[in-house]
């Protein structure tokens, strides 16, 4: 096989994605990212440092590389068009274009189409385009609200109120933010993350993951791009019945099909984050993109052919038959900053003193003179896999514990006691 792909973007997530694509013979992989991630560019055989938005750019550099397809990690790049201009430049891209995009990059898009096309799990919402109205509603309601920016927050703009802020603050909030928000019910239950590939036409799924967005052990503090994940041997999640998954997979398979009767075809990676609750699963939100942390555990256990399945994406050819996935377990561990979200330290060495007993993603780290420092963000993600979730969970934090410096991780993410207390949450509420 001789082909040429093209990763966007400069994470976790990404290097998850060059490393799944570079397990094939006669694939050549190139990348444009921001930063420089040490993980990508030891697989990758050139890169272009720009910002992925820089869509002109990156077109240019497609085009000098010769690349035949692109894969695309972020949802900025796709908001700008990205998938748009390389395929008009003759390069087939995994990844919606601008207008199918809108499922993540425009909340009230995404409502209220799933409002007129009456698919199921849409939490009662409204849109507001000003503080007035905005504001009025919050007094109104009775109970909490979910307050959501219309518009890209990277995982971080939601505020929810009982929980992040009272009514005083959710005002105050939406006050900040001009009025442009989406106003949701406020969904109790226990999140789960399912992704699948798709053409535009067949969707296939992959195992399900749940994320921890908040920044602390307990699932205390601010939230953040994704503190860690797992997912379990079979594939599903224990506080996720056989019906929960029947419909949120019959969910996102009515968000493909009306998205291309309305003559807006999704293609790419399809992201459901959903809440399940006393009544089923209700959607959170749909990404245009793998998750990040969520991409690195399933990547990690693909066994068929990424690029077969890029192939096949592109071609309108996708089968359940050409994507398999191993049964196991995995967890994955997040280091961050000391500071990390809302202040993180810049710029502290760290080392890694032993990272054999897991898989280790490169994300928002800087390396110098073959030495590591932090950055501003998450920076470096440890996945273990094993044949039980106990086993998983040990390789991870045997990898994650052994970095020093200025740096911590939630030792938390994919213990027993932390599933034990999803799952008896979820009875409660049942």
């Amino acid at each position: 096989m001789d082909m040429k792909i093209l990763v966007v973007g400069g994470g976790g997530r990404e290097h998850a994605i060059a490393v799944a694509l570079s397990r094939t013979m006669g694939v050549d992989l190139f990348s444009v990212m921001a930063k420089r991630n040490p993980g990508i560019s030891q697989i990758v055989k050139k890169t272009l440092l720009q910002k992925e938005t820089d869509v002109k750019r990156v077109i240019e550099f497609a085009k000098t590389v010769g690349a035949d397809y692109a894969f695309i990690g972020p949802e900025a790049p796709l908001e700008a068009g990205i998938v748009d201009r390389l395929e008009h430049a003759g390069v087939a891209c995994v990844g919606p274009d601008r207008a199918a995009a809108r499922l993540e990059t425009d909340k009230a898009f995404c409502r209220e189409m799933m409002e007129r096309h009456k698919i199921a799990g849409c939490p009662v919402f409204r849109i507001c385009h000003g503080v007035d109205d905005a504001v009025s509603f919050i007094k109104d309601y009775g109970g909490d609200l979910a307050i959501k920016p219309i518009g890209l927050t990277g995982g971080k703009g939601v505020r929810i109120m009982g929980e992040q802020v009272d009514r005083a603050g959710a005002i105050a909030y939406v006050k900040q933010m001009g009025g442009n928000v989406v106003l949701e019910e406020r969904l109790v239950g226990e999140e789960f993350t399912l992704q699948a590939f798709t053409d535009g036409a067949h969707l296939v799924p992959m195992p399900l993951v749940q994320d921890h967005k908040r920044a602390y052990e307990g699932d205390v503090g601010p939230n953040t791009g994704g503190m860690g994940s797992y997912s379990m041997p079979d594939h599903t999640l224990p506080f996720v019945t056989h019906s929960d998954y029947s419909a949120a997979l019959g969910i996102m398979r009515s968000v493909v099909a009306v998205m291309g009767k309305i003559g807006q075809p999704f293609k790419g990676i399809l992201y459901g984050q959903f809440m399940n609750t006393s009544e089923g699963p209700k959607v959170i939100e749909f990404n245009a993109r793998f998750g990040d942390p969520e991409a690195m555990n399933v990547l990690s256990l693909l066994t068929s052919d990424l690029s077969d399945i890029v192939v096949s994406i592109t071609e309108g050819s996708l089968s359940s038959k050409g994507v398999s996935f191993e049964n196991a377990a995995t967890v994955c561990k997040y280091i961050v900053p000391e500071g990390y979200p809302d202040a993180p330290n810049i710029g502290d060495q760290l080392t890694i003193e032993n990272p054999r007993a897991a898989l280790l993603y490169y994300a928002n780290v800087d390396e110098r003179g073959g030495q590591l420092f932090t950055q501003s963000s998450r920076t470096l993600a440890f996945v273990g896999i094993g044949q039980t979730l106990e086993e998983a969970e040990k390789k991870a934090e045997m990898a994650a514990s052994t970095v020093k410096g200025r740096v911590r991780h939630r030792k938390d993410i994919g213990t027993t006691g932390l599933l034990s207390k999803r799952c008896n949450h979820m009875k409660e509420l049942r």
